[in-house]
C-alpha cells in the first residue's frame, strides 16, 4: 500500500484536565475514505479538530505526507490549506452571498484569479444542484443547500484531504439524502476523507474503513462489511443495536402516523 497521507500517532488531548483522547494512533491513505463513530462525547469531533489545527494536542504527533503539522513551529494557514474541514453549521458568512462565500478564501488565501475561480465555483454549483443560487443570501437557503455550499467552498481550496464533521446533523432526512449525494459522488472521484457522523447506513455506503471511538480510545478498526455485520467488540455490538433499536421505533412511529 502506498505511503499514508495522513498519520496521527500517540495523540492525547484533554480539557481542563479531562481527557477526551488517550494514546490515538491512525492513518489515513490517499484516496481513502476513514469514517469514525461512536457515542456522543467519545472525542470524534475534537480528533478531526486536532487534525485541522482547530485544538492543540497534548502530546503524540500528526503528520501530513511525512512532515508533521502538529508543534511550536506548525503552519496553520498551510495546514487548513491542504487539510479541509466541513461543519454542521456551515459558517457561511450571512452578509455575502453565495459567490462571495466561494471567492473569499480562493482569491484572498491562494490568491488565484477571481474569474478562474468564479468559473470553477459554477460549475461546481451546477453540479450539486445550485448554479441559480450563486447569488443568493444564506438566509434564504434550506439546511441541505448551505451544507452543500459549504462543500463547495470547501472543494474550491484544493485540499488534499478533506474533514467532514457531523455534516448532516442539523439536517431533515430530505436534505440528509441531498448532502450525502454528493460525499458521496467525492468518495467516487478519490477524495480522501476522514468523516464523523452518526449516519450508520451513509457510513457503510462510503467507507473504506471504520473506526469506533469511545472514551478517547479506539475501541474497534475495520471493514465497514465486517464491523456493520460482524463486529468484533460486544461494546461495538451494543452501539450498532441502539440504532437498528432506533430505526425500528422510528418506521413504527411513521407507521402509526399513516
Amino acid at each position: 500500500m502506498a505511503n499514508p497521507l495522513l498519520e496521527v500517532r500517540h495523540i492525547s488531548k484533554g480539557f481542563d484536565g479531562t481527557g477526551v483522547l488517550e494514546d490515538v494512533s491512525l492513518t489515513v491513505h490517499e484516496g481513502e475514505v476513514l469514517v469514525v463513530v461512536g457515542p456522543s462525547g467519545c472525542g470524534k469531533s475534537t480528533l478531526l479538530r486536532c487534525i485541522n489545527g482547530l485544538e492543540r494536542i497534548d502530546s503524540g504527533e500528526i503528520l501530513l505526507r511525512g512532515k508533521p503539522i502538529t508543534g511550536e513551529k506548525r503552519d496553520l494557514v498551510a495546514v487548513r490549506q491542504k487539510v479541509g474541514m466541513v461543519f454542521q453549521s456551515y459558517d457561511l458568512f450571512p452578509h455575502m452571498d453565495v459567490m462571495g462565500n466561494l471567492l473569499l478564501g480562493p482569491t484572498k488565501a491562494l490568491r488565484r484569479p477571481k474569474a478562474e475561480v468564479e468559473a470553477e465555483a459554477m460549475a461546481m454549483l451546477k453540479r450539486v444542484g445550485l448554479e441559480e443560487k450563486a447569488h443568493a443570501l444564506p438566509r434564504t437557503l434550506s439546511g441541505g443547500q448551505k451544507q452543500r455550499v459549504a462543500l463547495v467552498r470547501a472543494m474550491l481550496m484544493k485540499p488534499e484531504m478533506l474533514l467532514l464533521d457531523e455534516i448532516t446533523a442539523a439536517l431533515d432526512p430530505e436534505m440528509v439524502r441531498e448532502v450525502l449525494n454528493v460525499v458521496l459522488d467525492l468518495a467516487k472521484e478519490g477524495m480522501t476523507m476522514a468523516i464523523v457522523t452518526h449516519e450508520m447506513r451513509f457510513a457503510e455506503a462510503v467507507a473504506d474503513r471504520v473506526i469506533f471511538l469511545e472514551g478517547g480510545v479506539i475501541v474497534e478498526e475495520g471493514a465497514p462489511a465486517q464491523f456493520f455485520h460482524h463486529p468484533k467488540t460486544e461494546r461495538a455490538r451494543q452501539f450498532l443495536n441502539t440504532f437498528v433499536y432506533e430505526a425500528a421505533k422510528k418506521q413504527s412511529e411513521n407507521s402509526a402516523d399513516a
